[in-house]
């Protein structure tokens, strides 16, 4: 077929891009190549809207051994000669036209990328974003995403062991599902995603390659529609039982030695794994695609089975491309035999740079491999940037408008039947958590995940994070707040943060307002990541979540999603949340102020859906911080828990509910009592501390000049508040509960 500009727009491409791509070839490529390009070219794969403004973020740090880009997924040294390779990626547009099979599959991808360096994956944590679940189709949503999380995840055997889920109106057309894995691996046993030197066998193995997925990355780098389900092609179809076998003969096969380099096949298929490992390594790959295992039969007369384009994009899961060293090939088969997967001999590494693709004989593709790539000749834009029209409204909130209630029980009981606050047990239940026996945060609640790490004293502390309210009312401001919640997380469980993963889920990047929520979260999170020395190592950018309908488009809020890391030297610095003893004292470490930005309690009690970012100060926050990890470790408290969502009434309560213990609190005088009950200012954090602790307690934050209140002490099993009974702890609890699995099941 001939190749016009025409064809190029229709794979996603632009004239000027399509103009370029003539230029470096020379010539005017054949469909097969501006395929390849098409893929290689889409803002999934080559990030060409975003990489100038990550490059700003902080790369490098003192525990850091493989930083962001270089290779699959980010490693930290973790001690005692151990790694820890972790990664958070995207699969939204997937999720939102088919549920079950795109959640799934995002979890398997996760996972590959942290075994395909050699570590053994130990934990999986996702962030998830939902329309209100009232509505019958989202319900059906949320359904097949957390069945295709837990039947994925459950059978490979790597437990799921935190999260979070949202539910707002910015999400109803695109959804957001965000997958991350966390493994070990000893120093000395890394694998990289490079092909080494020419003359290297080239191997393809796991499963056969199929017709789902095609052109998954530009179906991931456009906006969904009302025809977005004509696409489903492009959903991957994942086997995890599968994925379990590749595994172990991923792990055995670098134990032989013979490997020189692996590589995922994700985004893109065999295109980005053969032109990323040729990239790198400087040099090419001669592939014959007819030697790929597929579904369906090659045959030479194009009648039937694959065609080779089809071969080079699909993105069929639980696939590896792996290059091992000549003359070791047997060692490689013998491993995969052994598994009982398809291991291929397709090709050899070459000198000159060129990725030279034949089918049956016929060679139907010859690109230069550094032209498709991240830093490459893969183009690079930095787009227009305009404030958001709606920050008018914003800046027209007046906090003293806002009408106190004059029931604040009742408004309590209404805000506690928030699905932002809920109990995510209909979800967290559908998910094995103890697999390996690893996790030590499933009975005993905690700020973030904490996850033994065997035959060590150490344990991994790991969350995900992003309030995108706050990201919207202020995307710099936002951003901040998602890194320093991650921290304020690990470090109420007892850990030090480490290093952060992200996965930067926004709209059009064509889109002046949207890019400039995207800038300035990004000059955020990489303040704060210098602030708490926490580098970047890795993540994905998923930009076009938005919905186009009746010429409209409407984006979901800016969701930077954070994945932090933090380490525990010894597990049994772990720090819980539950309230412990009966006449405990209760603390509030940080200031309580006249602020209700962008809290619950405006968007779902007052439905006020403009407002201020809460307040935040970079400073304080550090400060905070720094304040809670010499409590815990001196043992001056027995239990923290950080004020977010909700405010210092939820945060009360989770601390309740495990026990079922109650609580006797005064109000501060001086702060409005909606703010002090339901405000969400930041650098704020909840301890217990033991009637004999309580003066050398108070001594040391008085020397720290931190500012704290004593709310009151841990009594009896009834919420009191100013002395009027609130009711049971266990009545709130059921409420907790219930609310979304009421929901849930409400057909």
């Amino acid at each position: 077929m001939d190749v016009t500009v025409e064809t190029a727009k229709s794979l996603g491409l632009t004239a000027e891009e399509f103009e370029k791509i003539k230029e470096i070839m020379g010539r005017v490529p054949n469909f097969t190549e501006l395929s390849i390009y098409s893929v290689m070219w889409s803002e999934h794969c080559s990030y060409k809207n975003s990489i100038l403004q990550l490059k700003t973020l902080p790369r490098s740090g003192k525990r850091l051994l493989v930083g962001a880009g270089e290779e699959n997924a980010g490693l930290v040294d973790i001690g005692d000669g151990l790694g820890c390779a972790f990664k958070i990626e995207s699969h939204n547009h997937p999720s939102a036209i088919e549920p079950y099979q795109g959640a799934a599959t995002g979890v398997g991808g996760i996972h590959r990328d942290i075994f395909t360096m050699g570590a053994r994956p130990i934990a999986a944590l996702n962030s998830l974003r939902f329309g209100p679940p009232d509505n019958p189709r989202m319900r059906r949503l949320v359904a097949g995403v957390v069945k295709g999380i837990g039947d994925y995840g459950n059978c490979f055997g790597v437990p799921t062991v935190g999260g979070e889920v949202y539910f707002m109106d910015c999400y109803h057309h695109d959804i957001l599902v965000n997958a991350m894995s966390a493994g070990i691996v000893k120093a000395g046993e890394t694998v990289s995603a490079t092909a080494g030197g020419p003359g290297n066998p080239v191997f393809i193995v796991g499963s056969a390659t199929g017709k789902d997925g095609i052109h998954g990355a530009t179906f991931a780098s456009a906006d969904l529609s009302e025809d977005s389900h004509e696409d489903l092609p492009a959903v991957q179809v994942g086997d995890p039982f599968q994925e379990k076998l590749l595994l172990e003969a991923s792990l055995e096969a670098i134990q032989t030695g013979a490997i020189v380099g692996m590589q995922d096949m994700g985004a893109a298929g065999i295109t980005c794994s053969t032109s990323e490992m040729s990239a790198k390594a400087g040099c090419g790959m001669r592939i014959d695609l007819s030697k790929v295992p597929t579904r369906q039969a090659n045959l030479p007369d194009g009648k039937a089975g694959m065609k080779d384009w089809e071969i080079l994009l699909s993105e069929s899961q639980e696939r590896m491309l792996i290059v091992c060293k000549p003359g070791q090939e047997h060692k490689i088969k013998a491993v995969f035999d052994k598994w009982d997967l398809p291991c291929e001999h397709i090709g050899e590494t070459t000198a000159g740079g060129r990725l030279e693709y034949f089918y049956h004989g016929e060679k139907v593709a010859d690109v230069p491999a550094e032209s498709l790539v991240l830093g490459g000749g893969a183009p690079v834009y930095v787009r227009e940037q305009k404030e958001p029209t709606y920050f008018k409204l914003i800046q027209q909130f007046n906090f003293q408008k806002i009408e106190e209630s004059k029931d604040y029980k009742s408004a309590a009981q209404k805000l506690w039947n928030a699905p932002n606050l809920a109990s995510k047990n209909w979800i967290t239940q559908q998910y094995d958590s103890m697999v390996r026996t690893g996790t030590m945060t499933t009975n005993r609640p905690s700020d973030a995940a904490v996850v033994y790490v065997k035959g060590t004293r150490k344990a991994l502390a790991l969350t995900t994070d992003c309030n995108s309210a706050y990201v919207y009312a202020d995307p710099y401001k936002g951003g901040m707040i998602a890194v320093a919640e991650a921290a304020r997380n690990i470090v109420c469980a007892g850990g030090e943060p480490v290093a952060i993963t992200n996965c930067l889920n926004f709209g059009n990047p064509y889109d002046p307002e949207v890019y400039y929520q995207f800038a300035n979260a990004i000059r955020g999170m990489g303040d704060a990541c210098r602030k708490f020395e926490t580098p970047v190592t890795g993540g994905n950018v998923s930009f076009y979540n938005q919905y186009s309908h009746n010429g409209k488009t409407i984006p979901v809020y800016p969701t930077p999603t954070i994945g932090m890391l933090g380490i525990l030297d010894d597990f049994e610095q772990l720090m819980t949340l539950d309230f412990k003893n009966e006449g405990d004292k209760i603390y509030l470490v940080g200031t309580s102020r006249d602020d209700l930005g962008s809290s619950e309690y405006l968007r779902f009690v007052l439905g006020e859906a403009h407002s201020p970012c809460p307040h935040f100060d970079l400073d304080e926050e550090f400060g905070i911080q720094k304040v809670i990890k010499e409590v815990i470790k001196s043992h001056l408290v027995e239990s923290a828990h950080d004020v977010s969502d909700g405010g210092l009434f939820t945060a009360l309560l989770e601390k309740a509910m495990p026990r079922e213990m109650g609580f006797e609190v005064k109000s501060n005088p001086v702060v409005r009592m909606d703010a002090w009950l339901f405000g969400e200012s930041q650098s704020r954090v909840i301890v217990t501390v033991r009637t004999e602790q309580a003066a050398a307690f108070e001594r040391f934050l008085q020397a720290e000049k931190t500012p704290f209140e004593a709310l009151g002490t841990v009594a009896g099993r009834n919420v009191v508040i100013d002395g009027e009974d609130w009711g049971n702890v266990s009545t709130w609890k059921r409420t907790y509960d219930t609310v979304l699995a009421k929901m849930m099941n409400d057909e």
